[in-house]
């Protein structure tokens, strides 16, 4: 018998500062300067410089693996809609929410979604091949 249902969640708040903007730039090959260049990005629709909507979504994949459902999962497919930017200094909480389950095939489907304050910045659904024992 699983421990995981629909209804279960996780939650964490994870920091978006130039470091971490930098550093996925360098890993993605995303060097957009609307994510890198201060004078570039206030000129832009923005007025300065955002984070990349994949580095916000990347968050989801460590709550996924870390917290619910666990070590051990695997992504199956993501669909994300970015509704509002998120800025080097902002602080993002993220939610994933078991929204199925179906045991027998050990598929679960989460929402997820993230914050900047009140304001949503993220809104998707993941489905993830969920480990025996999550």
């Amino acid at each position: 018998m699983s421990g995981l249902e629909v209804g279960s969640r996780a939650e964490r708040t994870f920091h978006v500062d130039d470091a971490r903007i930098e550093a996925f730039a360098d890993v993605s090959g995303d060097r957009n300067p609307v994510h890198l260049d201060d004078a570039y990005a206030a000129g832009t629709r923005f007025g300065g410089r955002v984070a990349h909507g994949m580095l916000t979504a990347a968050f989801f994949s460590g709550l996924l693996a870390n917290d619910l459902p666990g070590p051990g999962t695997i992504y199956l497919g993501q669909q994300l809609r970015f509704t509002a930017p998120v800025r080097p200094g902002d602080d993002v909480r993220c939610e994933v929410e078991v929204t199925a389950w179906d045991e027998g095939r050990r598929r679960a489907t989460l929402a997820t979604r993230a914050w900047v304050g009140e304001t949503q910045v993220v809104d998707g659904e993941a489905s993830v091949l969920v480990p025996a024992g999550a």
